[in-house]
């Protein structure tokens, strides 16, 4: 017997331009400078070194700009706003690594709907969102535009 789990998410006909998801907080640890370095295999002295990065730009280490779109994207997620809808992460339309990610750190994400697409062929949609990674002084750390394909609400299914 298969296990399907009831959508929670949001189905494409639910979103709209302007529509905005706040995420909860995350501290950026040792732990998970270490841990990313490991995966990987960027052990690069700006985020390893204590040493060495207190004579660099930011006179203390930082975390990996990757780690930070990583734990964006898992912010996203455990907003539940896709869970059990999402059809794909499809696209990464830019994304800028603006300002630092120390550890210590809490960031959050916020996500806005710049556009949306029906692609019927698909079953769903494209969602472009607007995303910033904000750190807890309110400085956006890390920004771009992620494209998603999303489901469309099956036929009897109850709207939201």
């Amino acid at each position: 017997m298969s296990h399907q789990p009831t959508a929670r998410g949001l189905y494409f006909e639910e979103f709209a331009p302007g529509r905005t998801i706040i995420s909860g907080g995350r501290t950026i640890t040792e732990a998970d400078v270490v841990g990313f370095a490991g995966l990987s295999g960027d052990y690069n002295q700006i985020h390893m070194d204590a040493e060495f990065a207190t004579s660099g730009p930011f006179g203390q280490r930082v975390a990996h700009g990757m780690l930070g779109f990583s734990i964006a994207s898992g912010l996203a997620v455990q907003t539940g706003f896709v869970e059990g809808t999402v059809l794909a992460f499809r696209e990464i339309q830019s994304w800028k690594f603006s300002q630092p990610i120390l550890l210590g750190d809490t960031v959050h994400v916020r996500l806005e709907v710049l556009e949306i697409k029906a692609l019927p062929r698909l079953s769903g949609g494209a969602v472009t969102l607007g995303v910033e990674v904000v750190n807890q002084r309110a400085v956006t750390v890390q920004h771009g535009r992620w494209v998603m394909l999303v489901q469309s609400r099956p036929a009897g299914a109850a709207a939201a």
